[in-house]
This record gives structure tokens, C-alpha cells and sequence, in this order.
């Protein structure tokens, strides 16, 4: 996985976890968490859709509680104080919902706060850079409609995809 191999230096290092952001970034957390044999929890980001395109984000709201629960089958969420937290996403194109989980990240006290995707608008990559420690990005688009334009596949991820792969 090349995100992973991007990832390298914090290969199997104290004090780092993989954080994906539910549900497709925990597709991708769960390969970068296991190449880099780093722990793996999740977070929830619910996006608000503009009301003739609900995949666009014109905004997000994190969601504690009943769905993380959910997905982390009773475990108790990571402790993120003082850590390093590699915040993964399936890309960003408006960046609102990383947005919203780098503020939730901030507020746990996070030492330093790693965003890694494989995609992003070149735009939002400008706007958003200034609030994260890093970004890991493997393609930085001008063009960007849509994250999913960037895959060949890009399904729903269903709950229970990201309770299996919480789970494994």
C-alpha cells in the first residue's frame, strides 16, 4: 500500500496510533495501521451534504457515542493525549470533516496531529495545511469533483465493514 509506504518512519513507533475516520477512511486505516503495525481506532464525522449533492460537504459534526461503540465492539477508545495521531481518510475534497476531527483532536490534546490520504483537492490542501503538523497526501489534484473520480472502485462501506475491520 503506497500510503502505508509513505508512512514508513513511524513504522512500529511508541506513542502513534492510526485514527480512520468512519467509515471508507477505516478501510484505508486499517491497511495503513497494519503495515505499520501501529494501533487503530476510529471516529465518527458525520458530513452534511449540500441539498442538491449530499457527497459534497459543506460542513461535519463528530458524532460520540452509540456508532463508535458500535464499531469498536465494546472496546474503550484509544487514550489520544500526548500521542501522535495519523488521521486517515479515503481524500479529501472540501476537507469539513477532517476539519472537524483535527478540532476533536486538538481538544483531546493530541501531541501532534498527522494527516494522511490518498487524495486531495489542490484547494483544500492550500485552506487546510496550516492546521495540521503534517499532511501525508499521495496525489494532490487540481481537477476535483468528487474523491470517488480517483478510484476505479469506490463502493458505500457498509457498518459492519468497519465493525470487521475494527474487529480484526
Amino acid at each position: 500500500m503506497l500510503l502505508a509506504k509513505s508512512l514508513k518512519n513511524y513504522r512500529k513507533k511508541e506513542n502513534i496510533l492510526i485514527l480512520g475516520i468512519a467509515r471508507g477512511g477505516v478501510v484505508v486505516a486499517r491497511a495503513v495501521s497494519d503495515k505499520l503495525e501501529l494501533p487503530l481506532d476510529v471516529v465518527v464525522v458525520k458530513k452534511i451534504g449540500a441539498p442538491n449533492n449530499p457527497e459534497l460537504a459543506i460542513g461535519a459534526s463528530l458524532e460520540r457515542g452509540k456508532r463508535e461503540k458500535v464499531f469498536r465492539k465494546g472496546r474503550k477508545p484509544l487514550d489520544i493525549k500526548n500521542r501522535t495521531v495519523i488521521l486517515v481518510d479515503d481524500g479529501v475534497a472540501t476537507g469539513a470533516t477532517v476539519l472537524c476531527a483535527q478540532k476533536f483532536l486538538k481538544k483531546e490534546k493530541a501531541k501532534t496531529i498527522v494527516l494522511a490520504i490518498p487524495v486531495i483537492s489542490k484547494e483544500t490542501y492550500r485552506h487546510i495545511s496550516r492546521y495540521f503538523d503534517r499532511i501525508i497526501a499521495l496525489s494532490v489534484e487540481e481537477d476535483f469533483y468528487a474523491v470517488g473520480q480517483f478510484y476505479r472502485e469506490f463502493p458505500q462501506v457498509a457498518d459492519e465493514e468497519v465493525i470487521s475491520l475494527m474487529s480484526s
